[in-house]
Parts: structure tokens; C-alpha cells; sequence
């Protein structure tokens, strides 16, 4: 086995190669561990909010590997008050004159918020590098921007994870000429999309370097098998309630105390007051 430049150990063939690419989930066992996944999401962020904690989670992947559904499954339960979806697309000229970290420092999750990021500062060393749209010296300068800046979020407080969805190219195609099928689904795709499989070799090695290079003990990467979209979302779920959980209390936060004088003053309801209380513990 190799090693890359974090410490970490690399399995022999590479990262990507070492994926159970037939890994799988029954519809029943699915539709039960993503409602609990669901309501464990739910508590988080309500804790989230009382605690001031914040977090930001990155999905990079391949095109159709399934980062949008998962990412529906996080929004659909979620107070979009405290959750904020930033789709990444090309850079505009007013971020194209500045740093490339500038359109994501202004992005990040204020106190008690969770921001998701569909394609994040990674792109600096994917997409740009494989496309030539940025110098070599500027891409591999990027890999130690890109730790420091993980760095200084992390010790300010920010939890960040980290999800690669891969799927192999003929899983990529079959989703393709699904959605060229389906009118309604034929908005995701796009002439990069079947330009980008002609760098699927490039792409593979640019993806390899970049868990050697910015998996840190901070920021790991987690990479997923996500042949089976239904294994795929639970899997990623876990591991992002998992992080974000870590040493949060999930009880839900106290009652405050002028809104129970208050509730009391109208309701005359201490009772009904005491009982919610009990339901939610």
C-alpha cells in the first residue's frame, strides 16, 4: 500500500478501486433507515440552532451519481432558515477577478446554520485542472489553500464533511439516457456532460490525488459507492448525521422562560406545558 501526503494509508489500486461498487439496499430496509436518518437530521438542527454550532458539507462526485437526490432527502425535512443549498456552477467575473476561496468565504454557514455545497472549492482541483482552465502552478498550490482554509474553519469551530459519490462509467451512461427519456429530467444534463466522460481517465487520477492530498484528520474524505442511489443517500446521511452529532446533545433544547409565563398567561395550560415537554425528552 502506498502512502499519500496526509499519512493516511492508500489501498493498493487506489482509493476508488477499493469501492464495493455492487453495494446495495432493499427498498424496505431504504425507506426505513432514510426516515430515521431523516428525524435524526431534524434534531440536529433544531440542537443547531439552540447551540449556535455550525457545519459545512460538501458533495463532489460524478455527473449523475446522485449528489441532488441526496441532497433533497437533507432539504426536504429541513428549516431552510437554518439550511442553505449552494449549487456550484462556473465562477462569474467578479469572483474570476479575486481569489477562487472568495465565492465560498462568503457562502459559509453562520451560527447555528448548515450550508451544503453541490460542488465546492474542489472544483480548483477537478474540473479546472483536467479542463486546463487554471495554470498547473495555480491548481497544485490549491491542495495546501485548500487545507489551510478547512484548517482555520475547523478551529473556529465549523464541522465540515466531506462526500464523493462514484459510479462506474457504465452506471453514469444508463442515468444518461434515462434522463434524455424523461422530459422531465432532461434539464440536468448537458453537452459538458458527455464531453467531461472523454476525461473520465484524467478525472479518476485528479480525484486519487486529491483524497491523498486533502483528507486531513479535520476534514476527511468519504468516498461512496453510489451505483445504487437507495444505498448511496443512506450511507452518506449517516456518516453526515454522524459528524454532526458528535458531542452535540440532541435533547430538545429547554423551554424558554418567558414564552412558558406567556403560554401560561393565554393557555392556562401549565399542564399542557409540562406534557409537551415530556413528549419531546
Amino acid at each position: 500500500m502506498a502512502k499519500g501526503k496526509t499519512g493516511r494509508r492508500r489501498p493498493r489500486g487506489g482509493h476508488l478501486a477499493s469501492l464495493d461498487m455492487d453495494a446495495s439496499i432493499k427498498r424496505a430496509d431504504y425507506e426505513v433507515r432514510l426516515k430515521k436518518l431523516q428525524t435524526r437530521l431534524q434534531r440536529i438542527q433544531q440542537a443547531y440552532l439552540y447551540t449556535g454550532d455550525a457545519a459545512a458539507i460538501v458533495f463532489e462526485g460524478w455527473d449523475a451519481a446522485g449528489k441532488g437526490g441526496t441532497i433533497r432527502r437533507m432539504s426536504a425535512v429541513l428549516d431552510p432558515r437554518g439550511f442553505k443549498v449552494w449549487p456550484i456552477a462556473a465562477p462569474r467575473r467578479y469572483h474570476l477577478e479575486r481569489h477562487y476561496l472568495t465565492r465560498f468565504w462568503e457562502r459559509l454557514p453562520p451560527n447555528g446554520a448548515i450550508s451544503v455545497f453541490d460542488r465546492s472549492w474542489y472544483g480548483r482541483v477537478l474540473v479546472e485542472r483536467v479542463e486546463a482552465l487554471t495554470p498547473e502552478a495555480r491548481w497544485r498550490r490549491a491542495y495546501e489553500e485548500i487545507n489551510e482554509f478547512e484548517r482555520i474553519l475547523t478551529a473556529d469551530g465549523t464541522r465540515i464533511v466531506k462526500i464523493f459519490l462514484h459510479v462506474t462509467p457504465d452506471v453514469q451512461l444508463r442515468r444518461f439516457e434515462e434522463r434524455l427519456r424523461d422530459p422531465m429530467k432532461r434539464w440536468k444534463l448537458s453537452y459538458e456532460d458527455f464531453r467531461n466522460r472523454r476525461h473520465w481517465g484524467e478525472m479518476e487520477a485528479a480525484i486519487e490525488e486529491m483524497v491523498d492530498r486533502t483528507s486531513t484528520k479535520h476534514a476527511p474524505w468519504h468516498l461512496i459507492p453510489a451505483n445504487d442511489k437507495k444505498y448511496a443517500r443512506v450511507t452518506a446521511l449517516r456518516l453526515i448525521a454522524d459528524r454532526l452529532a458528535k458531542g452535540v446533545d440532541l435533547a430538545p433544547p429547554p423551554l424558554d422562560v418567558r414564552v412558558e409565563t406567556a403560554a401560561g398567561e393565554i393557555f392556562e395550560a401549565s399542564d399542557l406545558i409540562a406534557s409537551t415537554a415530556g413528549r419531546t425528552s
